[in-house]
């Protein structure tokens, strides 16, 4: 569990966090959404260290992350597994090698052991037969099953993605979004999501964090959004006029049904 506590962060004297305090639970899919601009990407760099807030507390299962030495913030960072937007696999090592980075730079195993858990992880996202293989030779959509298998290779504790789908077509979106959250749940781990894709917010968004103007505007479920009365979350997760038809049609269905159980 991580949990945020009257976070602030200012650039130059403009705040761009607003006293933000939320829990991102373990064993769920944690979505962080919002325009823009709103602060959900500083939101995350916090979260991670690379940035420093200007006042908060961000606590790993009770451990104070800020007020840390930094060989303290090192050592946490081991438990941390990251999946960046444009997946960054290094261009010259095979998908194996990639996958075995960082037990390569922070695990005590020998090389035999280091082969089996980075083969494990590969089958874990269904390229067993990858291994071999060079980035390039691979479609976008495996390169992230690659960033997520290496993510993952240290058996962390929590799991942080930037755009995770980005760049990806819908079908092989829904393929990551149901990877992450079946690995969420098989490891018991904490995972945060940065995402604007609706696609996973409605389909693996297990706690939504919304993100408007540096503050906290809404936290929920999905299945709460549709009957949402804040205009601010509307507006953003129905932004298209076939959306704001579905949401239309859902309240009225709703309001129907409401009235038909209400005269029975």
């Amino acid at each position: 569990m991580i949990e945020i506590k009257n976070l602030c962060k200012s650039f130059d004297g403009r705040e761009v966090l607003k006293d933000i305090s939320t829990v991102f639970e373990n064993g769920k899919t944690n979505l962080i959404i919002g325009q823009s601009g709103s602060g959900k990407t500083v939101l995350m760099k916090n979260l991670v260290g690379l940035f420093e807030p200007t006042s908060g507390d961000v606590l790993y299962d009770g451990r104070n992350f800020v007020s840390m030495s930094k060989k303290e913030k090192s050592h946490l960072r081991r438990e941390m597994g990251m999946i960046f937007q444009s997946a960054a696999l290094f261009d010259s090592m095979t998908v194996l090698e990639n996958v075995m980075f960082p037990l390569d730079m922070f695990s005590s195993m020998t090389l035999r052991e280091r082969i089996v858990r980075a083969e494990e992880c590969l089958d874990r996202v269904n390229l067993g037969g990858a291994g071999s293989k060079y980035p390039g030779e691979l479609s976008g959509g495996m390169q992230k099953r690659v960033a997520i298998a290496r993510a993952i290779s240290l058996k962390p504790k929590y799991l942080f993605c930037d755009e995770p789908n980005s760049g990806l077509d819908p079908k092989t979106s829904l393929v990551i979004d149901e990877l992450l959250h079946s690995i969420t749940k098989d490891m018991n781990i904490t995972t945060i999501i940065n995402t604007h894709d609706m696609n996973s917010v409605m389909g693996i968004g297990e706690n939504i964090i919304f993100i408007y103007e540096g503050h906290k505007e809404w936290q929920g479920v999905s299945g709460e959004i549709m009957g949402s009365t804040n205009t601010r979350l509307t507006d953003f997760i129905f932004a298209s006029d076939l959306l704001k038809d579905m949401r239309r049609m859902v309240v009225e269905n709703g309001l129907h049904r409401t009235s038909n159980t209400s005269a029975k």
